[in-house]
C-alpha cells in the first residue's frame, strides 16, 4: 500500500515508522522535510498553499491527514483543520487520484459535554469553543469530499518525550481539584498510530471512530497513581477554579466501537503507559 501522511509529527511519524515496518511504501508531507523515521520519503508542500500541492506522489492507496494547527487561534486552526483539508483534497481529485481511504485525525475536543456523561459516536458533537467546532467542519470536509473517509477522534496523546504530568507531580506542582469528579481521556502515541493503521486496514470502516484506551480515568486518580508510582506525596487538594476548560473536559470517552473492530490497545489503561515512561525515566537516571 502507498499511503501519504499529511503532517508527519508525533503521532504522524510513529504511523509512518509502523507502516514502513510492515512494508507500506510510505510518504511524509510537511513544510520542512527531514527527520522522518528511516526508509519514509519526504514531500515538501504547504497545505494552505494550493500550488505547493502539484505533482503528489502518484498511485496513492491511502491517504491520512494528521497535520495540527500553527497555534491555539481560530484562524489557526481553521487554516490547518479546514483549509488545507479542502486544499489537499482538490488537489488529490485535479490530479486523478483514487485513495481508497482518506483517514482524518480529529479529537474528542468536538464533544461539548461536561458533566461526566459516558459519549460514543453516537453522542452529538456539538462543541462550543472554537477548537471543537473548527475541527467538526474538518470531518464534514472529509465526510462530504471525492474518497471514503474515516474521522479517527483522539483523545490527549501522551507517551515517550511528554512527561509533563508526570513532571508536575513529582515536583508537587499538579494539584486535585475540590467537587465531584473531573473525567479524562487518554490515547497513548503507540496506540494512536497503531488505530489508525488499523482502520486504514479494515475491510468496511465505519465513518467515526473514538480513540482512546479502555479506562477514562478520573483525573485525580491518574495523579495519585503516578503520585504512589514515584514514591512522592499524594497531590494536595484546592479549591475548584470553575474553568470552562476543566468543565469541557469532564466526559467519559467509549472505546468500544474500536475494541469491537479488532483493535487491541497495547496500552489498555494509563497505568501500563505512565508505568513504562516512568520506568524509563528512572533508568535514565531522571
Amino acid at each position: 500500500m502507498k499511503v501519504l501522511i499529511a503532517g508527519c509529527g508525533y503521532v504522524g511519524s510513529a504511523l509512518a515508522r509502523l507502516l514502513r515496518e510492515s512494508g507500506h511504501d510510505v510518504w511524509a508531507l510537511s513544510r520542512t522535510p527531514g527527520g522522518q523515521p528511516d526508509g519514509v520519503r519526504a514531500f515538501a508542500a504547504d497545505l494552505t498553499e494550493p500550488a505547493s500541492l502539484k505533482n503528489l506522489p502518484p498511485g496513492l492507496d491511502a491517504v491520512v491527514y494528521a497535520a495540527s494547527a500553527d497555534g491555539f487561534s481560530e484562524d489557526a486552526y481553521s487554516a490547518a483543520y479546514v483549509t488545507g483539508p479542502r486544499h489537499l483534497l482538490a488537489a488529490l481529485e485535479e490530479q486523478g487520484q483514487k485513495p481508497g481511504r482518506v483517514v482524518f485525525t480529529s479529537s474528542t475536543g468536538v464533544y461539548g459535554q461536561g458533566g461526566g456523561e459516558w459519549v460514543d459516536e453516537s453522542s452529538a458533537a456539538e462543541a462550543e469553543h472554537f477548537s471543537g467546532a473548527v475541527l467538526r467542519r474538518g470531518e464534514e470536509v472529509f465526510l462530504g469530499g471525492p474518497f471514503p473517509a474515516v474521522i479517527a477522534r483522539l483523545g490527549g496523546i501522551y507517551g515517550p518525550g511528554r512527561t509533563r504530568l508526570i513532571d508536575r507531580v513529582r515536583s508537587g506542582e499538579a494539584t486535585c481539584a475540590e467537587g465531584g469528579a473531573s473525567y479524562t481521556n487518554r490515547i497513548h502515541r503507540h496506540d494512536a498510530a497503531g488505530a489508525i493503521a488499523h482502520l486504514l486496514a479494515l475491510e468496511e470502516p465505519r465513518d467515526v471512530y473514538l480513540v482512546v484506551d479502555r479506562d477514562p480515568a478520573e483525573r485525580c486518580e491518574v495523579l495519585r497513581w503516578i503520585a504512589a508510582r514515584l514514591g512522592v506525596e499524594p497531590p494536595e487538594t484546592v479549591a475548584a477554579d470553575g474553568t470552562r476548560r476543566a468543565q469541557r473536559s469532564n466526559k467519559r470517552v467509549s472505546s468500544e466501537r474500536l475494541v469491537a473492530s479488532g483493535y487491541e490497545h497495547r496500552y489498555p489503561t494509563f497505568r501500563e503507559g505512565y508505568g513504562e515512561m516512568i520506568e524509563a525515566m528512572e533508568g535514565a537516571g531522571g
